[in-house]
């Protein structure tokens, strides 16, 4: 009697084994899949370990909760649309993502560029992201209200148009979920804290996670 029960717990430690390695094999085979951030210092963690942004915090929440996936952080401090248009054909050809998550447009509107060279911009990137097979989220940005109320009306019509023309996957503010308490940012008034960006994360992850299929 003790040597079949012997002889049914190797069996069974062995159809365990061959499940893990099967799983292993299986992961392995699954191609990785790129989601590429093109943005500005809110996306670059201007001021913190870069560990410490959303973007690094929404690369770990991907590897626990969709392995598949990775984040490719491209994000420059100080970035323009131009900028940024000026780089994104060699970011797209060296990472092939499957998602771009476009986060510009808030440097071209502190100083004070023209919003039609911005949304030109903007859609040279989404034209060139889908032509590669990418889906995209148009994340916008708000300015301080000292700009005036035309310019910061303009500016978010920008990029509610382009979401709307385009059909894209849209996230109208990033700093939604803290941007009324200046306690979530750095001493600059622009910058979130590193205790905030979970939040803009989370909040990121609400528009992005339907595009992850």
């Amino acid at each position: 009697m003790r040597a079949v029960f012997t002889a049914n717990k190797g069996r069974l430690a062995w159809i365990g084994l061959l499940g893990w390695l099967w799983f292993g094999l299986a992961l392995a085979a699954t191609p990785t899949r790129t989601v590429l951030v093109m943005g500005d210092s809110l996306s670059a963690a201007y001021g913190l370990p870069v560990e410490q942004g959303w973007v690094a915090l929404l690369g770990e929440r991907l590897a626990q909760q969709s392995p598949p996936w990775r984040v490719i952080n491209a994000s420059v401090s100080g970035e323009t649309t131009g900028g940024g248009a000026a780089r994104f054909a060699a970011a797209l050809d060296e990472h092939k993502p499957a998602v771009v998550v476009l986060e510009l447009g808030a440097n071209d509107a502190l100083r004070g560029l023209p919003l039609e060279q911005a949304q030109t911009h903007l859609q040279t990137m989404i034209d060139q992201a889908r032509a590669g097979g990418a889906k995209v989220l148009l994340v916008g940005i708000e300015i301080p209200p000292n700009y005036g109320p035309d310019y910061t009306a303009a500016l978010q019509a920008m990029y509610r148009n382009l979401a709307a023309d385009k059909a894209l996957a849209f996230l109208p503010f990033l700093l939604e979920p803290i941007a009324a308490d200046l306690a979530n940012f750095q001493p600059d008034g622009l910058h979130p804290i590193a205790a905030a960006q979970p939040a803009v994360r989370d909040h990121v992850w609400t528009a992005l996670a339907p595009l992850l299929d």
